[in-house]
């Protein structure tokens, strides 16, 4: 008895839905609905988890021509790979023979783009025609270092009268700034050649060589194990003031007495030097974003980078990347470059920006507009109504006109013509009404307003219509 009780009392449909059946339509019972909705969202969750909306750089994947193994350019990119794949990016630190190389091979990746950023020492000369790009120049320079031994019988140029310079190798910067140096010195009878940076420093300890010239980072271990190891010295170069005056891209630098070997005071004096600035230089190969990835992590390895490159005029000669650009003048990354590096490829911020106002500014013209032509609607509807009073009499409503019967003094033609002229008034502001609110200038949701004009106009021509059919044809 008591199943029985239970059935009729609870309707059949609602026992399945207790019980956990789906209903006789197919639809899903609650507890079956519960289950989708957790699933769902354990798949979100892992979606995001996997995803890793936290800012990152792992849409860095680029190629950087750096230098020799030993040099100071294929340090620096291999401190730079280390931060970028530390934030889950890559980049592979291409060696090279030097600047002048790394130019060629960054203007001859542009067709494939194998190869999309280098670094180049300040100065280098580049061809015509090309399209390479400034990102921005390291804050600390390199220096001129030139070792050899017995420097200090060297104190004028006429001093190095017949010695033996190696350039560094071809294709270095080391190389096109030493031959621009050295081209006022063609009397002194210079013996000069070209090998890797290595081989010179051996050259110079078996007596080979008399100097051997490098620009480098004069904190560089290759510069170190010369001065500590190989017992080399660090020359002054003679009237380095004025070398830097005839190259606008040097400046005059100092390595101080003990900065390389504090302990057995390394150099033993102070030494002037001609430093230079490192360029970051690209092919236009890479995107905003992946660049403005890159540009984050050289300002995490280098601190002052953002700073230096802001405060300081570009006088490379080399374009300032846009995206270079708008990250030095914002401070870092905008949000964009932060979150959606992809909509950077778009457009970069400030178009964002210009666009979204432009979109705002084009929408509220369109509501003003719209506006407008309602009111224009609603002005017109409100004139023809003021001359149907002035019809059928003050105070008569359109259900009035419905029923009303058919008065005498609009047995004439001229009411008749009158009549016609609001019929055929109503229908042409009706079909405008209708045609408006089609239009995209009508914001979302704004289409009952529409409606409610049509409305009005409708019991308007249906009163007009049926009382017009009351009257006798003429």
């Amino acid at each position: 008895m008591k199943p029985r009780l239970v059935t009729r009392l609870i309707p059949a449909d609602r026992m399945r839905s207790l019980l956990g059946h789906t209903s006789p339509s197919g639809s899903p019972s609650p507890g079956a609905k519960t289950a989708f909705f957790f699933a769902a969202l354990v798949v979100i969750t892992a979606l995001v988890a996997w995803l890793d909306p936290r800012p990152s750089l792992r849409h860095v994947q680029v190629s950087i021509l750096s230098g020799s193994t030993t040099g100071s350019y294929f340090a620096a990119v291999e401190k730079l790979a280390a931060e970028v794949a530390r934030r889950k990016g890559r980049v592979h630190n291409l060696t090279s023979a030097g600047s002048v190389e790394n130019v060629q091979r960054l203007i001859d990746g542009a067709k494939d783009c194998e190869v999309q950023f280098g670094l180049v020492q300040d100065g280098v000369a580049y061809p015509e025609g090309h399209e390479l790009e400034l990102l921005g120049r390291l804050p600390r320079p390199e220096s001129l270092v030139v070792l050899g031994r017995n420097v200090e019988d060297v104190r004028v140029p006429e001093d190095l009268k017949g010695l033996r310079i190696g350039i560094g190798p071809i294709g270095s910067g080391t190389e096109q700034m030493m031959r621009q140096l050295l081209s006022p010195l063609a009397g002194l009878d210079l013996v000069v050649s070209t090998q890797s940076f290595d081989a010179q420093l051996d050259m110079v300890e078996r007596g080979e060589l008399d100097l051997a010239a490098m620009v480098i980072d004069d904190g560089a271990t290759l510069v170190a194990d010369a001065v500590t190891k190989r017992k080399l010295d660090i020359l002054q170069v003679p009237d380095v003031a004025s070398l830097a005056r005839r190259l606008p891209f040097a400046r005059v630098g100092m390595i101080q007495t003990g900065q390389i070997d504090y302990v057995h005071k390394q150099p033993r004096q102070n030494r002037e030097v001609l430093q230079v600035d490192t360029l970051i230089v690209g092919n236009g190969c890479a995107s905003n974003g992946v660049t403005q990835g890159l540009l984050t992590a050289v300002a995490s390895v280098s601190p002052a980078f953002v700073r230096d490159n802001r405060d300081r005029a570009n006088l490379t000669g080399l374009p300032m990347a846009t995206v270079a650009e708008n990250y030095f003048s914002d401070g870092g990354p905008d949000l964009l470059g932060r979150y959606a590096p992809w909509a950077v490829d778009i457009m970069p911020l400030p178009t964002w920006i210009h666009l979204g106002v432009a979109l705002s500014v084009l929408f509220s013209g369109m509501a003003v507009w719209h506006r407008f032509r309602l009111w224009r609607i609603d002005a017109n509807r409100v004139k023809i109504e003021r001359e149907m009073l002035a019809l059928f009499g003050p105070g008569i409503t359109v259900g009035a006109i419905v029923e009303m019967p058919q008065a005498t003094q609009h047995l004439g033609p001229e009411a008749r013509v009158l009549i016609d002229d609001l019929l055929s008034r109503l229908s042409a502001l009706s079909e405008r009404c209708r045609r408006q609110s089609l239009s995209i200038l009508v914001p979302m949701g704004e289409e009952m307003s529409y409606r409610y004009q049509e409305a009005l106009i409708a019991d308007l021509l249906n009163a007009l219509r049926q009382y017009k059919a009351r009257l006798p044809m003429p």
